[in-house]
């Protein structure tokens, strides 16, 4: 049975065409006479010039996400350029009080993270101010538990006091487990925190939180003895 024009549908249209490539050049002719609805407007155009306006969105639309990596790329740059500072100056900290004012320094300068708080429990009770304040065993096991650093509300609770008068107005809060190496048990805590609800929100990338945490553990745990 001959199929009727009726009995066609886009689908069946689109499998012949691409069924049969060479179609266009045995009817060469139908590529000046077609015309389709412009995809910006009312008016029809023909096939060769719907191809080159579809050509033309698509090199906007590639040279807009071109844009954005190399944003992305830069954004790195500069952070990975700051993460390198930072380990310098812990690679030259000789006790806890140095670690502490290195991330004091780059933390704010560098990263302008406005607030953030530490605690070690591998450490002299007197290393350094606050630095070995008790941690509770509830507060120890959740951060054991962490497997990598956790974004958005605070996920310590007992580390809302760590920042003290300024703790109420605090929005976004960063806990990242101080570990010495990738998937060694942490030996301590290190929250960031902002006021801004945004500085820190869940889904956010985490890898240079994570190196961040791993830099602190491996220059505290040199300390240990």
């Amino acid at each position: 049975m001959d199929m009727q024009p009726t009995d066609l549908n886009a689908q069946a249209i689109a499998e012949f065409l691409t069924r049969h490539p060479n179609f266009f050049n045995d009817f060469p002719t139908l590529l000046a006479d077609l015309h389709i609805p412009h995809p910006h407007g009312t008016h029809a155009v023909s096939m060769s010039e719907r191809q080159l306006i579809a050509m033309r969105d698509k090199v906007r639309m590639l040279e807009n996400k071109l844009a954005e990596l190399i944003q992305f790329g830069e954004e790195n740059d500069g952070i990975s350029d700051k993460l390198h500072a930072l380990t310098l100056a812990l690679l030259a900290a000789r006790a806890p009080q140095d670690v502490l004012a290195a991330l004091n320094l780059h933390l704010r300068e560098g990263f302008a993270v406005p607030h953030h708080a530490v605690r070690v429990w591998n450490l002299p009770a007197d290393a350094a101010p606050g630095l070995t304040d008790p941690v509770s065993d509830a507060a120890r096991a959740g951060i054991e538990s962490m497997g990598q650093p956790v974004c958005g509300p605070l996920a310590v609770d007992d580390a809302s006091g760590w920042f003290g008068e300024i703790s109420p107005h605090l929005r976004a809060f960063a806990c990242i487990p101080l570990r010495p190496v990738a998937a060694a048990a942490p030996i301590g805590l290190l929250v960031l925190a902002s006021e801004e609800a945004k500085r820190f929100y869940a889904g956010m990338g985490t890898l240079y939180l994570e190196r961040l945490g791993q830099l602190v553990g491996a220059a505290l745990v040199r300390m240990q003895d």
